[in-house]
Parts: C-alpha cells; structure tokens; sequence
C-alpha cells in the first residue's frame, strides 16, 4: 500500500509574505492515486464520523474512476459547501478518524480529496425546482443558515436570507483567513445555493431593524442561526490599551474589509512589530498567522502545553514552519502600557487533574509572574453569541451563556421557529454548524406539512 499523498504547500517563507492560500489541492494524478489507496469497505466508518453523512465512499470511488463530476455531484447530496468544508473540517477528529486504514497506515486523506471534487467542478445551474408555496426566513448567513437555506430550496420552499453584514458567508467571511479560505470560493458555494431560488437580504440586522415577531408573521417558519460573534475577553487590567484587539475585530478588519491592503481599502489596522496572541484554538493560529503576514513577530501564549491544543494539527504545523513562536503553561494577568501595550504580564503555569473536557486543568504557579515586551496583544478566549436577540425577544428561551434553547429536532420553545450552529452550541466546528441546520431543515419540512 503506497504512502498517504501530501498536499502541495507553498513554501513557508514565501507565504508569511503573503495572504494567498497555503495548500495548493491536489492535482488529477495526485487524486487519483489518493483515491486508489481507499479500502471501499463494505461497512464504512468514516462516514459515520460525518455530521452530514457525506457517502465519502461512493465519492472516492468515482474520483478513483476520474468521474470528476459525477463526484462532486455525489457529495452535494448531502453537503451544500464541499470546497468550504474540504479546507476547514476537523477531518482528523471526524471522517479520518474513523478510517479503517487509518488503524495500520495514514487515513485516507478524505478532506483532501472533497476539495479537489469541489475545485474541479463543472458549472451547473440548480434544475427548476417545484413550488410549495411556503416561506422559510433564515437568519444569518453562516455555515447553517447557508445549509438550512439549501435544504429547504432543494424541498421546494421559498427561502430569503437575512444577513447583518454587507456580504454573505458569515464566519466564513470574516473569521477565516484568505490564505486557508479564499474568499472566492465562499462567494462561489454562496452562488450555488442562490440559484437554487434562495434570496439574499443584505445590512439586515435581527433585533435591530425587524424583530423576530415581524418574520414570524411575514412567514410560515423561520430559522435562526446567528452564530457567536461576540468575543470573550480577559478581565485583566490593562485590556482599555491602545493595541488591544479581539480576534473577531482583528480577523474581521483583515479579512473582509481587507485592511491589509490599507490605504487601497480604507479600514485602517495596526501592524504590531511584537504581537502576542492569547489561546490556542483554531482562531488564534488564524489571528497569528494574519498578524505574522502583517510583519510582525507572533508569538502564541497558552496555559496548557502543545498537548492539549484544540487547534487543528495542520494549523499548528503551518503556524510552526513560518515561525510563529509558542509560549505554554503561560496565561496573563495584565496588560501593560501608558495609553498603549508596552509589555503583558502573566503568570506560570502547570497541569493539574483533568477537568470536564478531558483535559488537565492549568494551574497557577505561585510568585512565578514575569513580563514580555510586545506592542500588541490579540485574544482569541472564545466567543458567546450576540446579545441583541435575547434582549429584543422575551418571548424566545435562551440559556446561561446567551444559547438558544432547542428540542431534539432543533425546534425552540416557539412553535415554528428554529435554531442552529453556535447559537445554540455556543462555539463549534463548521460542519457541525451544518449539521445542526439539516437536522432542523428536515424539521421545518415536518412542521410546514401538518
């Protein structure tokens, strides 16, 4: 059996220089032979680590046969962004790791070969799809409401859209850098969906400027998958600085404004020379390595070690080779400067017993404090979602962190409206988001057929 097939990178030192992707896709040869490596088991497990139950191995198998379209046609089955997914799913947690290869040899490189399925498709219009002459609102453009949205299209509901930003996509847009998500590619995925009839609202903020009430009279049913846009932050003194950014501003000034190309866009961004970065998730590498192309010098600081970080194994290796630096068993306790950063002061750390995730619980290191020159200082906790619904609708359960709360079926206490994504998660991965919104779209079709 040949060895797993790599994806082609640019190199390290050439693409900290610059936001173009960092993995290139697999060429035709190179699927091919990935493809060829895959068992074809009669009961295959890694579509059961699919929250979208993608038949990954029908599709691998067409890809083996160079049915190229055929290929991709299969996995738009069930999943309405493949080329998003192929480049920002946890492959290794969820379809990999289920692998039946993956016990003796490297798993099939599933992620990658979606991708390439997606990247080489031919452009085809949506077929003509009946009427039901039922109306669907989703809030939110996002990984869920973009899969509900398609979902019910593909059921013959008419479907609008009501986004708050100027552009659809949601986290996809604005939290995900360009070079592991080109924007293209979002607004390609976007242009499938629109024409399957769905309808884009755009500067269209829930809460705000309609409420919850208005849609619920305006339609038969509606679906809210707003996300967690809203960032967490420190407590720590020093956080008012001048240098201090959440991730969520950070990335989005970057990546949908493009405030890279300032004065050419003219959403300004401040271009740290020393910047630190707080947490280890995926949005922190995507927040180092952004402010790394910006000619910084990055450094991640976690209160746990390179262990226990919940960042994909890929980001971390490709944050690594373009030299962003890690400081673990470190977590801050104050951010220093006169009006601007000037130092952060943290403290030592070392892993106690586990706690509820699993993982060993940072401890606190007593008289073990020191401080670290930097200019800048991103934080990248975690997010809550936003609390302008719950403020504006008394009427709709939400739980301690700003959740919706939702049944088994993703139905919320309101007959007819329903949630998904991290807005009743709090925080997860894409796919997940997506897989929420199908559970609920199949709901939603239940409902509006009684």
């Amino acid at each position: 059996m040949q060895d797993r097939i790599d994806m082609p990178e640019i190199d390290p030192e050439k693409r900290k220089k610059n936001f173009k992707e960092v993995n290139k896709g697999l060429t035709k040869e190179l699927a091919i032979r990935e493809a060829e490596r895959c068992l074809h088991c009669k009961n295959p497990q890694c579509e059961k680590g699919c929250p979208v139950n993608v038949p990954i191995k029908d599709f691998i198998f067409l890809i083996k046969q160079e049915k190229f379209q055929e290929a991709i046609e299969n996995i738009k089955q069930k999943n309405f962004l493949p080329g998003i997914c192929g480049r920002v799913c946890p492959q290794e947690q969820q379809c990999e790791k289920f692998c039946i290869l993956g016990i003796k040899q490297e798993p099939i490189a599933i992620g990658h070969l979606e991708r390439f399925a997606a990247d080489n498709e031919k452009k085809r219009e949506a077929s003509e799809l009946k009427d039901k002459n039922k109306k669907v609102a989703v809030v939110g453009s996002g990984p869920a409401g973009l899969t509900c949205a398609a979902e019910l299209a593909k059921k013959g509901y008419v479907v609008v859209v009501y986004e708050a930003l100027h552009k659809a996509g949601g986290v996809l847009s604005y939290g995900i850098p360009e070079f592991r998500l080109p924007k293209n590619i979002v607004e390609k995925e976007v242009d499938y969906i629109k024409s399957l009839g769905v309808k884009f609202r755009y500067n269209s903020l829930i809460g705000n400027l309609f409420s919850l009430e208005e849609l619920r009279d305006e339609f038969d049913a509606v679906f809210i998958g707003t996300g967690a846009g809203v960032p967490r932050f420190l407590d720590i003194p020093g956080e008012d600085l001048i240098g201090v950014y959440s991730a969520n501003e950070f990335l989005t000034r970057v990546n949908l404004m493009k405030a890279y190309l300032f004065p050419k866009y003219e959403t300004p961004v401040r271009k740290g020379k020393k910047v630190v970065v707080i947490g280890g998730g995926n949005v922190a590498m995507d927040a180092a390595r952004s402010a790394l192309r910006l000619g910084g010098d990055v450094t991640i600081m976690y209160r746990r070690t390179k262990k226990e970080l919940p960042a994909r194994i890929e980001e971390v290796k490709h944050a690594k080779e373009e030299g962003i630096n890690f400081k673990f068993l470190a977590s801050p306790v104050e951010i220093i400067g006169d009006k601007k950063v000037e130092k952060i002061k943290y403290i030592r750390m070392r892993l106690g017993e586990q706690d509820e995730s699993g993982r060993r619980r940072p401890v606190k290191i007593k008289d073990s404090e020191a401080t670290m020159d930097c200019d800048e200082v991103i934080v990248a906790i975690g997010q809550i979602p936003n609390p302008v619904l719950e403020r504006k609708t008394e009427e709709l359960d939400f739980g301690r962190w700003g959740q919706i709360i939702v049944d088994e079926n993703n139905q919320t206490n309101i007959p007819g409206v329903f949630a998904g994504g991290d807005i009743i998660s709090g925080s997860a991965t894409v796919i997940k988001a997506m897989g929420d919104a199908k559970v609920a779209a199949e709901a939603i079709d239940q409902y509006l057929k009684r």
